[in-house]
């Protein structure tokens, strides 16, 4: 009888319903992980629904997507929008795998961390909470209105990759600006990690993210 190797395990992502590009390095570019990914949209999970108004009515929707992606036999489950950690226990109770919802999760393991996000104005104590953090960890967003924020929260169909890069290099200047204690920098968005390599040579500071959340847990699952 001949036998067959059982495939790999897999990473299962949970996405967002979104039209923006994803650069190489977006946690939604699939390219980006060094594990083998299964992606599952969750329909109407518009970045306005998840973001700014936290819909709890997608909590289902996002369970039933990670519980078909855990079925075909996803190793863990992760997802496409770090504000989704306000979910982590409800997600995590409901799977059987470990579930890394944000790189939020990376908050407790930091010194002095600081938080930049898509939109500051969206992201509160509730979301580190959730992470396990402290409440009063710096937060420092994109400027309303800017290139990025416009394409991301507006899921505008144009993203240029200069102008996102210097919204996101002005944030962390005013982060640091206000908080120079910071040591270490948090991107809770998942569309951010394109910039990460640019963010620290200009900061002097290690930066998280998703990816490298994720790639450290996956190894110890």
């Amino acid at each position: 009888m001949l036998l067959h190797p059982a495939p790999p395990p897999f990473l299962g992502l949970l996405m967002l319903d979104t039209a923006f590009p994803r650069l190489p390095g977006d946690a939604g570019h699939l390219a980006s992980w060094a594990m083998p990914v299964r992606a599952r949209v969750v329909h109407g999970a518009s970045p306005q629904r998840v973001v700014r108004e936290g819909d709890a009515a997608l909590l289902p929707p996002f369970v039933d997507a990670a519980r078909m992606l855990v079925a075909q036999g996803a190793a863990a489950i992760t997802t496409s929008c770090g504000f989704l950690v306000r979910w982590q226990s409800e997600l995590q109770a409901a799977l059987p795998v470990p579930v890394w919802t944000s790189a939020l999760l990376k908050l407790p393991e930091l010194e002095r961390p600081g938080v930049i996000t898509v939109d500051a104005a969206a992201l509160g104590a509730a979301h580190l909470l959730a992470a396990g953090a402290p409440a009063d960890i710096p937060i420092e967003g994109l400027l309303p209105g800017c290139h990025l924020q416009r394409t991301l929260l507006g899921n505008a169909p144009r993203l240029d990759g200069d102008e996102a890069e210097a919204d996101v290099l002005a944030a962390a200047a005013r982060l640091l600006q206000r908080r120079p204690d910071v040591t270490d920098l948090v991107l809770e968005c998942t569309n951010l990690p394109p910039f990460a390599a640019a963010l620290q040579r200009a900061s002097g500071r290690p930066v998280h993210h998703l990816m490298t959340l994720v790639h450290e847990r996956w190894e110890f699952r």
